[in-house]
């Protein structure tokens, strides 16, 4: 098997020759440019396993360079190389695309390190024939984009951010990324930052010498030194006090961490990726999450969509659920009703998978016969089928979705009966055609 070759960009000759002497012990060949002219020619002519270049270039610059290989090699890894101090720089080349940097001077246990994990990369489209289960269920077009996002993010080593309502999965996108990335034979570690008191959160976090504390018996390793070289996971990061805001934020610029107890900092490399059902913009803004912080663990954001915005994967998700219950429990898979399927489809959930799970494992525990009613789904803010004008409303959490659903269901309802006639539906709503055609695309019923 051939050797991996790495393309070494600098211009000065002192960074070349250490490069080289670093790859070189790692069993690693190298070619190197002095120019982005240079670099460019060969980038055209060869393939490489890796791309390191500098941020300054006698004829260029280093972003130059990653927008290059962005387009036209788009399966090289990048990374960055930039003078200390320049996080600007840094976060700016990952935004574009960099798998990582390195600061001047650079350290060569870092060095090794960042190979390392960019050799492990494979092709892109080698990496999503995996065999292992893609546990993303749906064949809707958000899911379908978000399938894409997470195959191209999980090649970057760039602080992620992952935005979207609770319950709609954000511990599964980061599963999958660190499962398709360079990491995932290390670590996975995930964090409910709201569930960990807050004096006890920097011991967690960063862990704790014996005798640091009245109760700290032994030493500890933190979350830091447990995801040491995989993932780091930082659920509902919006919950973390601004105390730990602080040494969040210097652990992360550090890539290193100080137990309480000892004045020497451990180094850690780890990928950090974050999520929370809050609008952490608003967060910000509101003088509750610190500006600096957000800044740099939101390089990249990924958003994962909602239930009500991916509803043609409702039937696939019901299967996959009731399947999983009825392994669990030693049972036949039971069957949902139309009726049932046809309320589980006009519901908004806004809870998402997770109230989508829960309520057909009620449902599955109350029907019978191995057949779920619509009767067995007890959905908030869904009157029953039947119900009458004395339905109780006392459960109703949010007005808007319980008024969505009951404009979607009488849609669909004059819908049917004019044979999927909009005019003629229109008419029998009283609307006209084009607020019609309004709401049927807010409601996401326009396919």
């Amino acid at each position: 098997m051939s050797k991996p070759t790495v393309l070494i960009i600098d211009d000065e000759p002192d960074i070349l020759e250490l490069l080289d002497m670093t790859l070189g012990r790692m069993d690693v060949c190298t070619q190197s440019a002095s120019s982005m002219g240079e670099a460019l020619a060969l980038l055209r002519k060869n393939h490489y396993a890796l791309c390191l270049t500098d941020m300054r270039l006698p004829d260029g610059d280093g972003m130059s360079i990653v927008r290059h290989i962005q387009q036209h090699n788009p399966d090289t890894p990048v990374a960055m190389i930039t003078a200390y101090g320049s996080l600007d720089t840094a976060i700016n080349a990952l935004k574009a695309g960099a798998f990582d940097f390195l600061t001047k001077p650079v350290d060569l246990q870092r060095l090794r390190e960042l190979v390392g994990s960019a050799l492990k990369l494979n092709p892109p489209d080698d990496r999503q024939n995996e065999p292992s289960q893609d546990p993303l269920l749906g064949i809707s077009p958000p899911i379908d984009r978000l399938r894409q996002q997470i195959a191209k993010l999980a090649r970057s080593q760039a602080p992620l951010y992952i935005s979207g309502e609770s319950g709609s999965g954000k511990e599964l996108v980061a599963r999958r990324i660190h499962a398709l990335g360079p990491r995932a034979e290390q670590a996975f570690v995930p964090v409910n930052c709201g569930a960990i008191p807050s004096e006890l959160m920097e011991s967690e976090f960063f862990g704790h010498r014996k005798g640091s504390f009245t109760g700290a018996v032994a030493d500890k390793p933190g979350l830091f030194q447990a995801a040491n070289h995989g993932t780091l996971f930082l659920d509902e990061v919006a919950d973390l006090p601004m105390a730990m805001q602080v040494k969040l934020l210097r652990a992360i610029q550090e890539k290193a961490v100080r137990p309480l107890g000892t004045q020497q900092e451990e180094s850690v490399d780890v990928r950090l990726l974050c999520a929370t059902h809050k609008d952490l913009a608003n967060e910000v803004a509101e003088g509750r999450f610190r500006q600096d912080l957000f800044y740099r663990i939101n390089v990249i954001e990924l958003h994962v969509p909602p239930l009500r915005e991916r509803r043609e994967d409702l039937p696939l998700l019901t299967r996959h659920i009731l399947g999983k219950l009825a392994k669990r429990n030693g049972l036949p898979v039971p069957q949902v009703a139309e009726k049932g399927m046809e309320l589980l489809c006009n519901y908004r959930f806004p809870g998402n998978v997770r109230e989508l799970e829960n309520a057909l494992e009620r449902a599955f525990t109350l029907c019978e016969n191995q057949r779920i009613e619509a009767t067995d789904l007890h959905l908030s803010g869904c009157p029953s089928p039947g119900s009458d004008d004395n339905a109780d409303f006392s459960q109703i959490d949010h007005l808007e979705d319980f008024l969505d659903n009951i404009e979607r269901q009488a849609i669909t309802q004059a819908l049917k009966e004019t044979r999927w006639n909009k005019t003629a539906a229109a008419k029998r709503l009283g609307l006209t055609f084009r607020s019609l055609r309004y709401r049927l695309k807010k409601l996401g019923l326009d396919d």
